[in-house]
Order: C-alpha cells, then structure tokens, then sequence
C-alpha cells in the first residue's frame, strides 16, 4: 500500500490496543475484571480513553489484544463499540489469546501479542501502526504524533511526558539530544537524564508508539525466533531500535487535547487503589484537571437506557443532597448527604448516610445510617445498615484493604467475612 496524498494519517493507520495486563496493583478491584476494564469517571471504563483517542484522531481500524479475566471487557467492547461498520473500512477486533501460533504459547509479551495478530493486521491495508496501552487516563491526538513520525523518517516514535527528574525515575525513561532523537533508554534509571534546555525536566514513555507497519512487521518476525527475547517492546524491541535505528520522542504536550479549562496536560495511570480514588476525586473539583464535559473531543462508552438521578428527603438530618459530587443516572439519593463523591450508574443510598470522597461503582446499595469517608466501593455491594469507614484506621484495616495514605477498598466479600466473623 502506498501513502495517498492529501489525506490525514490516521486514515492509512491502526490502533492497536494492549488490553491483556493482570493489573494486579489494583487488587481486589480486578479480580473479576481486567484492569482496562475497570470503571472510570461515572460512566466510562478505562479503555474508552484510549478507543475514543482513536476514533476522535480519525483512526476507523483498531484491534484490541485481551488476556487475563477478558470477559466484562470483551462485553463492554461489544455493546458499547459496535459500531463500525466494514462496509465503510471500519474495524474492532478482540483478539484473546488463544494459541493461533501454536499449541503452546499464549501472549509471551507485549510484542509478542502484535506479532500473533501479524495476519489480521495485514489484511487491514495500513500503513501505520499505533502501538497503545488500554489502562491509562488521557485525552490525546494521534494524528499530530503521526504527523511528527513521518516528517522526521523515524522508525519508531515514542509518546513521552514530561515530568520532573526527581519524579522519574518510577518510568522509562529516554535521553534526547536536542532534535527529540532518542539517544538512550533507560527503565527506573536512579539518576534520569535532564531534557537538552530543561535540565530540571525527563520524558518519561507513555507506552506509546507509531511504527511503519512494514517495519514493525519484519522487527516482530525477527523478534518472534529470538530465543533471548522477552519480546516486549519497552525491554526488547526499543532499546534495540534506539542503538541500531532511529527513534524519535513525542512530547505529549504537543498532541494532548484540552478545552482550555485544563492548566496542563492531563495524563494518569491509575493502576493502584491510591491512584485510581484521586483520579476519580479530582474530577469532582470546581475546575477538575481533566474535562469530561468536552463534547468536541468525547469519551465513547456504553450508554446504559437509565432513569435520571433523583435526590428526595428534605429535612433537617435526612436531605437527599450531593454537593461537589457527579451522580450517574439511575442513581436515588435518598435522605443521604453526598460531598465530594462520585457515584456510578444505579447506585442506591438510604436515610441518615453520609459519603465524603468517596468513590462507588454501579448498583451499590447503601443503607441507613452508614457513614463512608475515604473509599471505594466496588460494584454490586451492599452496604449494610450504620457500617462507619474512614473513621478508625485499625477497625477499617481490620475488615478491608485500607492503603497507607487511608483509603480503603470495600468488596462484598470483605463484607461477607465481617458479617460471619461478627454473626
């Protein structure tokens, strides 16, 4: 296939979504579930970040490698992503492993899993591939890192953030001379090296990457018999580039979307229980760092047919109330006192609650007299009648996984136990 004049990148180009990871940090949060899967936002799940970056870009082909606990993800991605349409050149595909190569191997590693799907991807007709992680929280146009790689003749470009050094070495981190050309990547390095003009600054990767895909597809192929190899793309394929070919960093400054109301370029991983209550926290703020009411650039999702919010009560300790707070449909707020909260599609509260940062995902039922401070409660819990959390470190450790920082994580097993232990 060759580059057709006058027309946007993206149009020549694929998505290709890593969606496979344990997500293990978040722990009992995904125990069901991948960690892309996971809820995010009121509504949306974390994939939707990296789908909807994609099809904003103007990229109608993308596939998404699964693994681990794949089921709620795979459902997500069928009803709330199903509307490509071949006919029109528009493609999802789900790609679990499942053993296509041989009879032995599952995905082995990041490229590992791009490399079992090299017949799939051919038959795409794409001239460029963008390599992404499914579990981060962003709001970017790829067409713009597409732009930089085929102006600059890379063989790989790495989307990049910029981040203090004093911060960065928890990341990849890549040395630049003073044209973006990577010199040298470096994983967790104990001394990052400075940016050339900001010393004071690293580009840490994003896990990220835009590749030729004639050039991708012979590193893969290569890659695939290298007995040696972890056939990884930040430990293997990279590096490799880095030394013998040439790659090229992205800042992501440069191609993150923002509708003005954001003081800078919003990116997070919210891959542990501390990470993942602040980024949900933080939209609740007057001007929240990320903008989800940004209809020029929106987060695509499965949209469940729900009732709206209702909030009833209206007296002096039983007022149905959330302030500073997202409320998802289907949700009834009743006599219960909401604060700095979000809460997920069909949650329930009852009389005389109170929640104050607290995060609950869907069909949460909170019944009286309970007062929640400092949590997240995964989907599907009750909450049973006067359960006070947030208020003594040793009781809330006691009966669930409360951090160091005092969040504590809430399932209806930890629930269950409690409930035995106390019967």
């Amino acid at each position: 296939m060759k580059a057709r004049a006058n027309t946007r990148l993206s149009s020549q180009a694929m998505a290709f979504v890593l969606a496979g990871g344990r997500g293990s940090r978040l722990k009992e949060l995904t125990d069901r579930r991948a960690k892309p899967a996971v809820y995010f936002g009121g509504k949306t799940r974390i994939i939707d970040f990296a789908l909807s970056n994609a099809l904003n870009s103007g990229i109608r082909k993308m596939a998404i490698a699964t693994q681990y606990k794949a089921h709620s993800l795979i459902r997500h991605v069928q009803r709330g992503w199903n509307f490509f349409r071949a006919e029109r050149n528009e493609y999802l595909d789900v790609l679990p492993a499942s053993q296509r190569m041989d009879e032995v191997n599952w995905y082995r590693g990041t490229a590992d899993a791009v490399a079992q799907n090299i017949d799939i991807i051919d038959s795409y007709n794409i001239l460029y591939v963008v390599i992404l992680a499914g579990d981060h929280i962003y709001k970017m146009d790829y067409e713009v890192m597409l732009k930089q790689h085929v102006e600059t003749g890379a063989d790989v470009t790495i989307g990049c953030l910029t981040v203090p050094r004093a911060e960065a070495s928890a990341f990849g981190v890549m040395a630049v001379d003073k044209d973006l050309r990577v010199t040298e990547f470096l994983e967790k390095p104990k001394d990052p090296p400075g940016i050339p003009g900001d010393p004071g600054n690293a580009l840490a990767s994003m896990g990220i990457y835009v590749f030729d895909w004639a050039f991708l597809r012979d590193l893969l192929l290569r890659d695939m018999v290298d007995g040696n190899s972890s056939h990884d793309f930040g430990n293997d394929l990279i590096p490799m580039i880095v030394k013998q070919g040439k790659a090229m960093a992205h800042r992501f400054a440069d191609s993150c979307v923002t509708s003005g109301l954001e003081d800078e370029p919003y990116w997070r991983d919210v891959g542990t229980i501390d990470a993942f209550w602040q980024a949900n926290i933080d939209l609740t703020d007057f001007v929240p760092k990320l903008d989800l009411y940004d209809n020029s650039w929106p987060i695509w999702t499965y949209s469940e047919l729900v009732p709206p919010a209702k909030f009833i009560h209206d007296e002096d300790g039983r007022r149905g109330s959330a302030i500073s707070s997202l409320v998802a449909g289907d949700c009834i707020v009743s006599g219960t006192e909401v604060r700095n909260s979000l809460l997920f599609t069909g949650v329930r509260t009852h009389s005389f609650s109170s929640l104050e940062h607290v995060v609950v995902l869907p069909r949460v039922v909170v019944n009286r007299k309970a007062e929640l401070r400092n949590c997240v409660i995964d989907s599907g819990v009750t909450i049973p009648e006067g359960l006070v959390v947030g208020e003594d470190p040793e009781e809330d450790a006691k009966w669930f996984r409360r951090t160091e920082s005092g969040i504590v994580l809430i399932t209806q097993a930890m629930l269950d136990s409690r409930a035995k232990a106390r019967a």
